[in-house]
């Protein structure tokens, strides 16, 4: 009986051990890549069921109007927003390596496929779905390639800047589209942003003040509940207000006017059928590039939001995992009639919020999803499109972050040019386009600053027992000895700017011939900044000077040493941590300059000249604190 129990108690332990990730055998290791949720798998248990269900019903509620919302940005029927936070989420859950992220159905994504694929097919036409459906399984499939790759660092040089100014010009471009329902003015359709503002000056007398009294009315009640009630389904809460009141206003006896409030088309109550994407070479041509920058987008928004939940729920996150899950969820998204799709911030901390314990909570909410759509959809058919505008609104004035965009204006004059040439081209130029002209200015002002590292002037620190080098030590400079620290990498890039600064040193009939580099700031060195320290080292010894170097890192002394520079440079020219290095050097100035000197900075210059010579200080300089050297 003993036995039976002993044997009954380690069955799950065996089991854990089964699925332990941090198993060496190799079945497990290419198990546990080829099926990720393995890795949480044994977390589930009572508990973490109830908890997870309750998050994924919550997220599932949130994601309806959402949901509509989206797809109507998308150029796409209502129900295509539903379609993609079906099984988009279930495998981007079970396939990425997040445990809080919810994908599907974004803004940002949206208003890209919107403005890049109006100007290729008609918006909501079949042949427009089929190419959206191509560009979500391109778009998986560059995923997943850079997933395979290992390119998940790729995310990191789209800017925190690059995002904020993008999805502020997103939000007022979902504005600009919902400007004509909002009011219930008759625009053209995929005509620009400008032309968008310029329509609705001319026609503010055609403004149709019951359409705009139901489009203010939900947005109004939007904004109260969210304060109010933060916790509260605020969308759901103004959708439903905001057609009560339409509803109100085509019955009132006498308000003929109101007759003419325009309602969504009935969703589908049905499960999402089995789509085909147009594969064909026209249909590559038209849509490759528009892959390319929505892969970049959806990739930066899953991973981004991964990160910043997991600093709260402390799990790690690997990125290239994220890169395939949400590949694999987009190429079998486009053929469940779902259009591309990402992580989604809100679902996403509000899954973590309500408690969600494993990726299994995203799961349930596709399932509920499933279930409220069978029963929701014959009542769509009563939104109101003003009402669904007022919601848009919310949506897009929730995507202009203006406290970041404050803080930049305030901080960076750099990183405010990129914010404001991100915004401007979102809303002047192709969308995909805006992506691509920050992450470029972003990586040329980056280049320029590494360019040109910082090169200060420093002087040996007063402290009698400091072996530090500060500018801030209010010593004036040695006639014959420049110190100089250098911060930043000595690339290709930026061997120019430092090479032009020591050669600098000395000239314009100076007599300082000696160069010391303080190199704790250099981190990273290439052969081209080794060339050329060794170019400047062999032409400080004609002139008579030397180029010296204290407190080199290990592995900028290993690339001088590997590559013959140290041979140039001198050995006994490089100066370890710790070192009294004008005692080193002190011996090798001049002392025809030194026995003449008033400036006298180191301890060495009141007491021998260079060669040995001893004297007396200088009247002068008496009072004056010496630094460096010995005691």
């Amino acid at each position: 009986m003993m036995a039976d129990n002993a044997g009954c108690r380690a069955s799950p332990n065996l089991s854990s051990n089964i699925l332990n990730p941090l198993s060496p055998t190799p079945t497990r290791y290419w198990l546990l890549k080829l099926l990720p949720f393995l890795h949480w798998w044994p977390r589930v248990n009572r508990e973490t069921l109830r908890a997870d269900t309750l998050a994924g019903l919550t997220g599932a509620v949130i994601v309806l109007p959402q949901g509509v919302a989206f797809a109507t940005i998308a150029g796409l029927p209502p129900e295509y927003g539903l379609y993609a936070a079906m099984v988009p989420a279930v495998i981007a859950a079970l396939f990425g390596s997040s445990w809080h992220l919810v994908s599907g159905p974004t803004t940002a994504i949206s208003i890209v496929i919107y403005s890049t694929m109006s100007g290729v097919a008609e918006p909501g036409t079949p042949k427009y779905i089929e190419l959206v459906l191509m560009l979500t399984f391109l778009t998986g499939v560059f995923q997943i390639a850079m997933g395979l790759a290992r390119m998940g660092a790729l995310v990191n040089f789209i800017s925190h800047t690059v995002i904020v100014g993008f999805t502020a010009g997103a939000g007022l471009l979902i504005a600009g589209t919902q400007i004509q329902h909002f009011f219930g003015l008759q625009m053209p359709r995929g005509i620009s942003f400008a032309e968008t503002i310029q329509q609705f000056l001319m026609h503010i007398p055609d403004i149709d003040l019951y359409v705009t009294s139901v489009s203010a009315v939900t947005l109004l009640s939007g904004i109260f509940i969210k304060r109010r009630y933060p916790r509260f389904p605020y969308m759901i809460a103004a959708m439903v207000t905001g057609s009560v009141y339409a509803f109100a206003l085509t019955k009132l006896p006498g308000l003929t006017a109101a007759q003419h409030i325009t309602t969504v088309s009935a969703l589908p109550g049905a499960l999402p059928g089995f789509s085909m994407p147009e594969f064909s070479l026209e249909s590559l041509r038209k849509t490759a590039s528009i892959a390319v920058a929505i892969t970049m987008l959806a990739l930066t928004e899953a991973v981004s939001i991964a990160r910043s939940i997991a600093v709260r729920s402390e799990q790690r996150i690997d990125g290239n995992q994220e890169f395939i899950g949400q590949g694999l969820s987009n190429i079998l998204g486009s053929f469940f009639s779902a259009y591309a799709s990402s992580g989604s911030f809100n679902r996403s901390g509000l899954n973590h919020a309500a408690g969600a314990q494993t990726p299994l909570a995203s799961v349930f909410s596709a399932i509920f999803l499933v279930f409220i759509v069978l029963v929701v959809a014959p009542l769509a058919r009563h939104l109101p499109i003003p009402a669904m505008a007022g919601i848009l609104f919310m949506i897009a004035y929730g995507l202009i972050d203006i406290s970041h965009i404050r803080s930049i204006l305030k901080t960076s004059r750099s990183e405010s040019v990129i914010l404001g040439a991100t915004l401007l081209a979102t809303l002047f130029v192709q969308l995909e386009f805006a992506i691509y002209a920050g992450v470029l200015l972003s990586l040329m002002l980056y280049l320029k600053r590494t360019s040109h590292p910082l090169i200060l002037d420093v002087k040996p620190d007063l402290g009698p027992e400091s072996y530090h080098y500060t500018a801030d030590s209010g010593l004036p400079d040695c006639p014959q000895l420049k110190m100089v620290r250098i911060n930043g990498s000595v690339f290709f890039g930026a061997v120019d700017h430092v090479q032009h600064a020591l050669q600098d040193i000395g000239s314009a009939g100076q007599m300082q011939k000696h160069v010391l580099v303080v190199a704790s700031g250099i981190n990273f060195i290439d052969i081209a900044g080794a060339e050329m320290f060794a170019q400047e080292a062999r032409r400080r010894r004609r002139i008579g000077g030397g180029l010296y170097f204290y407190r080199l890192k290990d592995e900028v002394r290993r690339l001088l040493k590997r590559g013959y520079y140290l041979h140039d440079i001198g050995e006994e020219n490089v100066f370890p941590v710790k070192f009294r290095v004008v005692s080193a050097i002190y011996p090798k100035l001049d002392p025809a300059v030194c026995r003449n000197c008033k400036v006298r900075i180191f301890m060495e210059c009141h007491v021998t000249l260079p060669n040995g010579e001893l004297r007396q200080p200088a009247a002068d300089n008496q009072n004056r604190e010496p630094a460096g050297g010995t005691k």
